[in-house]
């Protein structure tokens, strides 16, 4: 099937709705699995990324995580509330605070990223192992085309 855009729209053949679609669908289970944990879907990116490397500053996940600065201090802000990161001046410049991971954020990782790859399966279920490679790169193409356009 070709795209073309001169059609009428339809939800049903829109990459960006299904897309959306999909995302919202993703992130409601995913936060039914995490919810127990006292985690929340908008903090897991965050988590992900300190989880793989303690120790940056904010303006490092803001451009790793590819979101605004004002979302990411809110979310930053709940998790320091929450006793998930502690935040400390850095060293060499002490305008720069670094964002630390506390024990009960270390402790959550296992079970949070399990959650994470339980709602995967059930997402691509369906799917065998080849289609499941040719979905995310799909995936990854049409990322890679959307962030090339600005």
């Amino acid at each position: 099937m070709s795209y073309n855009p001169v059609m009428t729209f339809s939800k049903e053949t829109s990459a960006g709705y299904l897309a959306n679609h999909m995302a919202r669908l993703f992130a409601i289970g995913l936060q039914r699995r995490i919810k127990p944990l006292g985690l929340a879907t908008g903090q897991f990116p965050a988590l992900l990324a300190l989880w793989a490397e303690e120790g940056q500053t904010q303006k490092e996940l803001v451009s790793q995580l590819g979101i605004e600065q004002a979302t990411l201090a809110n979310t930053l802000s709940r998790m320091e509330r929450d006793g998930l990161i502690v935040r400390k001046s850095c060293p060499e410049d002490g305008r720069v605070q670094r964002i630390f991971l506390t024990d009960k954020a270390k402790a959550l990782e296992a079970e949070a990223i399990g959650s994470a790859r339980a709602q995967n399966a059930v997402a691509l279920k369906d799917f065998s192992d080849t289609e499941v490679r040719q979905f995310l790169d799909f995936m990854h193409r049409a990322i890679a085309a959307m962030q090339g356009e600005g």
